[in-house]
């Protein structure tokens, strides 16, 4: 089943290219297998010639990110994307939600759902759609939002997987809080489930793990790409009967957002090392669970730097204060392996109660999928997709920087300029502590 891209914004139109240069090097390698088949299917359609091009959308208010990302795809001889898949324009979105939700969405409708449009007809059959952004900025948030929006009223029936990039803590654009918490707010009523990737924790494995000296967003990009791309590539569940051509998005819903008020998605790879160290490194299955399970335990996004004192509650403490031991309390959770000896690879250690909330079932909250085709050039990858308390605490700073703002009516003007009142960033406020709520009380 194929899954149809669209890159919003200048975040989504970096990442997007990532994405699918990673993933072309498995279309090619698996290129007579059912593996290589599967990803063709789920990712590009061939033209007559039998070029890879991509299904994707790319969206931007500015051109140069978009023209940049489509030469770069041509000239990688590999993949590339449509000749009529892209739209932008000439003025961007200022850095401003209302910006892009109430004018750039609404003016440029019509042409980015007859992109999408058309990029679903050449499906066979569509599994759903990912919307690729950032939510710091004006047209991956705003925009972004709107066209979601659009996704859900065209294609109700069909699942809708958002993948967001959330700005350094330290700011980058100066509203980015009043977009995150505009942005989540409604995404929340629109998507079946939300994938994060926070640029903080992204930046730390880049310096630590991968020892890049001077940190780009490129270097950023590749990590992000990396894991979301562990996560998306076809594998087999306990049910799959061998068949790669199930439904991925909405297998990934179905496995971890099973409630409505959680749907906030964190992922965490292992492993992460140098490719200058990869041909000296060996990785055995009983480490590698070992160290995610820990990292999932303790909220520890990499291998470096992990508590190892955090240990799940016993019984008669699962109802005190978890986030101030620092135990990270999950809902649900998908572990995908790949790679060799991928079915002698124990995961009992993920399937303990204790790790997840007393009213769901760890086996019905536990998950797992597995493909003993390696990926990436690593001979063995564990990869995490978490629904847990692991974003509550860079959730709950957001909206508290964002408050902070709000209280003081610092650059509202700005926002109401463009139709947003300050009843909309109240219902928004009150929508996302709502899922503060709801992730802080879980036990």
């Amino acid at each position: 089943m194929s899954i149809v891209t669209v890159q919003l914004g200048q975040c989504g139109n970096q990442v997007g290219p990532e994405l699918f240069d990673v993933i072309s090097r498995d279309a090619l390698q698996g290129e007579k297998n059912a593996f290589g088949a599967a990803v063709r299917e789920r990712f590009f359609h061939q033209t007559s010639r039998g070029e890879l091009v991509a299904r994707a959308v790319l969206v931007d208010m500015e051109p140069k990110v978009i023209n940049h990302s489509v030469s770069r795809a041509a000239k990688s001889g590999v993949w590339r994307y449509g000749d009529a898949s892209r739209f932008s324009e000439k003025q961007g979105s200022g850095n401003n939600w209302a910006n892009g939700y109430c004018v750039h969405g609404p003016r440029h409708r019509d042409v980015v759902e007859e992109l999408v449009r058309r990029e679903v007809e050449r499906c066979d059959r569509l599994a759903g759609l990912m919307a690729v952004m950032s939510v710091a900025g004006g047209t991956g948030s705003g925009v972004g939002t709107y066209v979601t929006q659009c996704l859900r009223d065209t294609y109700p029936r069909s699942f809708i997987l958002n993948h967001l990039t959330w700005p350094y803590g330290t700011g980058e654009v100066i509203v980015q809080n009043y977009n995150s918490v505009l942005t989540l707010a409604h995404l929340y009523q629109l998507s079946d489930a939300i994938l994060v990737h926070e640029n903080d924790t992204v930046h730390r494995i880049c310096s630590r793990l991968l020892n890049i000296q001077h940190i780009s967003f490129a270097d950023v990009n590749r990590v992000i790409a990396h894991q979301l791309a562990s996560v998306l590539q076809p594998a087999l569940a306990a049910d799959s009967r061998g068949v790669y051509g199930r439904n991925p998005l909405g297998e990934l819903a179905g496995a971890l957002s099973c409630h409505p008020e959680y749907k906030l998605l964190s992922v965490c790879t292992t492993p992460q090392v140098p490719s200058s160290s990869m041909a000296y490194s060996t990785f055995s299955w009983p480490s590698l669970l070992k160290h995610l399970r820990q990292m999932l335990i303790s909220n520890t996004k990499m291998e470096e730097g992990i508590d190892w004192q955090v240990r799940p509650p016993a019984g008669s403490e699962r109802t005190g204060s978890l986030l101030r031991s620092g135990f990270n309390r999950s809902l649900a959770n998908l572990l995908i392996l790949r790679g060799k000896d991928v079915y002698s690879a124990e995961t009992g250690g993920f399937e303990e109660p204790a790790l997840y909330t007393s009213w769901l079932p760890s086996e019905e909250a536990f998950s797992s999928w597995k493909s003993p085709v390696p990926f990436n050039k690593y001979e063995k990858c564990a990869t995490l997709v978490s629904n847990s308390q692991a974003l509550l605490r860079p959730l709950d700073d957001m909206v508290g920087k964002a408050w902070n703002m709000f209280a003081s009516r610092a650059y509202l003007h700005q926002y109401m300029t463009f139709g947003i009142s300050e009843e909309d960033f109240l219902d928004s406020f009150t929508s996302i502590e709502q899922v503060i709520s709801s992730y802080s009380q879980l036990h």
